[in-house]
């Protein structure tokens, strides 16, 4: 049905091997990238950002939910949908934007396609709050569209992972990080391979309001990574559960895997066929 999608995440492979031995060498590694088309902008940094195409995948069966997938570091759009066509998840329209090309600190300041911009995954490292929000709001965006009876999800790898764990806690709290209202409702949102960002600042968040914590109570979160990931570690996952767990977000699962790298197998999406089918009402069968 579908194969190791080992690869997906080049340049995300790429910005593991910069960030490990510093930013010294990232023009000889980004040299050479491109990436065409465009569809809209935003402004992020002081700067207008243009955001890459964006592929659809359309239901094949009765249309019942839309969850936007986001790429990695480095990736695009198009990848991603050529996986998600072949799930079995007729009921599910899925949204696969690309990022804007924009610098990355991690690459020394040269340019990658790139949700936010980072520049390590230490612990302690600043979160780009500005770019976080507005890959936040084009996701909400392309959200906005969709029939009232449908239900709303974000899902993601890597750097996408983090961008849809950040969107699902600013549904929780109501609002950006810049304090600006988030209207979308959504129903649920998945990370594979990633991280939280902000997570230093959330349990105030949540805990700001009953209203706040009961939509962190309520929405179902899973997150899955590999034991052997080289690039987001392991440890980053775990604890990106943990702290969401203990700042009141109840419904989140955790899945590990042995031996899995920086990449998605058909066991890990298997996983997330099942969970979404439990937690959407969705079919996994192609005669819905």
């Amino acid at each position: 049905m579908y194969g190791k999608k080992r690869g997906i995440e080049e340049y995300d492979v790429v910005f593991a091997r910069v960030a490990a031995r510093g930013r010294g060498g990232a023009a000889a590694i980004v040299r050479g990238m491109s990436f065409g088309g465009s569809s809209s902008v935003a402004s992020g940094g002081g700067r207008r950002l243009e955001y890459g195409r964006t592929h659809v995948v359309r239901p094949k069966g009765t249309h019942k939910a839309t969850i936007v997938w986001l790429h990695g570091l480095g990736d695009n759009g198009a990848s991603w949908s050529q996986l998600l066509e072949t799930l079995p998840l007729p009921n599910i329209k899925w949204i696969c934007p690309t990022a804007p090309t924009r610098p990355v600190a991690v690459f020394g300041g040269f340019p990658s396609t790139a949700w936010f911009d980072v520049a390590d995954l230490s612990e302690d490292a600043a979160d780009d709050v500005e770019g976080l929000d507005a890959s936040a709001a084009h996701v909400a965006n392309l959200l906005s569209t969709e029939p009232a009876d449908i239900k709303l999800g974000v899902g993601g790898f890597s750097m996408g992972a983090a961008t849809a764990l950040y969107s699902a806690t600013c549904y929780a709290h109501g609002k950006y990080g810049n304090g600006n209202p988030y209207s979308v409702n959504l129903s649920v949102s998945v990370g594979l391979s990633g991280w939280l960002p902000c997570a230093r600042s959330l349990k105030n968040k949540i805990e700001s309001s009953q209203e706040a914590a009961q939509k962190a109570s309520s929405i179902p979160l899973l997150l899955c990574h590999g034991k052997s990931d080289d690039v987001v570690l392991y440890k980053h996952g775990e604890k990106s559960a943990e702290a969401l767990k203990s700042t009141g977000f109840s419904n989140v699962v955790f899945k590990s895997y042995n031996r899995l790298g920086h990449y998605t197998v058909p066991e890990e999406m298997d996983e997330v066929c099942k969970w979404l089918t439990a937690n959407l009402g969705v079919s996994s069968s192609s005669s819905a």
